[in-house]
């Protein structure tokens, strides 16, 4: 077997990549697909955590600015990630691949609540982790809580899944000509303002040396590849 690059990666999947085409805020048949390659991933021998966020259900930020209380709106918000969490859950356990949601809030009729201690015991042996609920604070991102979520349990890499081969000057689907990055360092995606991930996010990965691959999940068997040493997506590092 290929000796992989990591130990232990954090994937961050947008809630958008769990709906189908018929419009489905949750799509079985997609979240099975995903279930199926990170079941692949832990077979091979990687822990691996998992951040989703709730976009395909709600955004905090946009339902604010439709008169709804900003911290109200974030707060409903960690919840539709705790929607997806479950379902991401259900499908893994399907395929026989041990998981455990950890939630930020406490909610812990459905998941865990999370705990650092347990969540690396979790990922030792052999258990997927999928945080959910973001940091559970209003204000911040799912994508600064799975930085956050990374850096404490020690992952070796981020990987930011998008819909896109990785890191462009602008929107490739909108700009023929958009630049792409292969590779950059932190300083240089926060000052072009590259829409990566949200400032917070970087930062935190930025500050503590956490290199994030951005690449497109819908390529199949992309993250296997990458793992086994492959260059795929734009890689994002300290300068």
């Amino acid at each position: 077997m290929t000796k992989l690059i990591c130990q232990r990666i954090m994937l961050k999947l947008s809630g958008e990549a769990l709906m189908g085409e018929q419009g489905k805020s949750i799509d079985p048949s997609i979240v099975n697909r995903l279930a199926t390659e990170i079941k692949e991933l832990c077979d091979a021998g990687l822990q691996v955590g998992l951040v989703i966020g709730g976009g395909n259900i709600l955004r905090g930020a946009e339902q604010a600015t439709e008169g709804l209380n900003r911290v109200t709106a974030d707060q409903m918000g960690m919840l539709a990630t705790v929607m997806n969490a479950l379902a991401m859950q259900d499908s893994l356990e399907f395929l026989g691949q041990p998981v455990r949601v950890m939630s930020s809030l406490k909610i812990n009729q459905v998941c865990e609540d999370y705990v650092r201690r347990k969540a690396v015991r979790h990922l030792e042996k052999g258990r997927v982790v999928i945080f959910a609920a973001g940091t559970g604070n209003p204000f911040f991102t799912t994508d600064s809580a799975a930085s956050l979520r990374a850096i404490e349990i020690n992952a070796d890499l981020m990987i930011k899944a998008t819909k896109v081969k990785g890191v462009y000057s602008a929107d490739p689907e909108k700009v023929a000509d958009a630049k792409f990055y292969p590779k950059l360092t932190y300083n240089e995606a926060l000052d072009q303002r590259l829409n990566v991930m949200d400032t917070t996010a970087l930062v935190l990965c930025r500050d503590n040396n956490l290199p994030m691959r951005v690449m497109n999940i819908f390529e199949s068997g992309a993250v296997m590849r990458l793992m086994q040493g492959e260059e795929i997506g734009s890689l994002i590092e300290q300068g």
